[in-house]
């Protein structure tokens, strides 16, 4: 008797606990989906990288904005970037390219973003030292084309359409070559202040091929942040060679995929 008694208590234990975290679940709402994306491009770039990506998440239905990043300082970048995420309604994902994902990082904790996606990005903890950090992994090609002139740098023709413009079809490249965008020198030095990414939800496209951002430092990055990552067999600069493939990443991101 006193054995059938204990059986029905655990019994009724365990139906207890089903019964409360099946509420518990149906109790919880599911994430919002985004309505809005804003992208912020990287250095040496200007907002039209994004140009294949705006047109396949227009398609899709979302609000997309470019961020026509000023590249001048940290301050000054993330205040333009402000200035456009203050101008979206509703819930908002922000994306960036490389050196972008400095940007990120510092204005992601808005209220209105609802996750983070880093393209082959910097993602800096905060007040990290961003160049100690890519000093432990090896430096990429791209660096020997850089050139400084009055503070400002920019990439060598060459180095540009071998290096950083790797996987993408050499007339685009060249294009892009046309309208890169002058630098400062002291821009890569910029400390944030948080790390958006520690309570964002985070998605990260790391490029195999990368010869500007070792491929190694990426997977760190993305792998400290715990981001939903995925591998790409491109180049630096895969929003443009892998349209779809960062498209359909953001996208997950703003919970209109899984």
């Amino acid at each position: 008797m006193k054995m059938r008694r204990a059986w029905a208590a655990f019994l009724l234990g365990i139906l207890a606990t089903v019964c409360w975290t099946t509420e518990a679940l149906a109790q919880t709402p599911p994430p919002a989906k985004a309505v809005n994306v804003v992208l912020v491009h990287g250095a040496w770039a200007d907002g039209s990288s994004w140009s294949e990506v705006i047109q396949r998440l227009q398609a899709a239905g979302l609000h997309v904005t470019a961020v026509q990043n000023p590249l001048t300082s940290l301050a000054d970048s993330v205040a333009e970037t402000r200035r456009v995420l203050a101008q979206q309604e509703g819930p908002t994902v922000l994306v960036a390219h490389s050196w972008g994902g400095t940007v990120i990082s510092e204005v992601g904790t808005d209220p209105k973003v609802t996750a983070l996606v880093y393209v082959a990005a910097r993602a800096p903890d905060t007040g990290e030292d961003f160049v100690a950090l890519s000093k432990k992994y090896p430096t990429m090609p791209v660096r020997a084309g850089v050139q400084e002139r009055e503070g400002f740098t920019t990439i060598g023709e060459e180095h540009f359409l071998k290096y950083f413009a790797n996987g993408v079809a050499p007339d685009k490249a060249k294009v892009l070559y046309a309208v890169q965008q002058p630098t400062a020198a002291s821009l890569f030095a910029g400390k944030t202040t948080v790390a958006a990414w520690q309570s964002k939800p985070s998605w990260y496209a790391v490029s195999k091929q990368d010869q500007t951002i070792s491929p190694d430092l990426q997977r760190f990055l993305a792998k400290r942040m715990k981001a939903t990552a995925v591998e790409l067999e491109a180049g630096h600069l895969s929003l443009i060679s892998h349209s779809q493939d960062i498209a359909n990443l953001i996208l997950a991101a703003a919970g209109h995929r899984k």
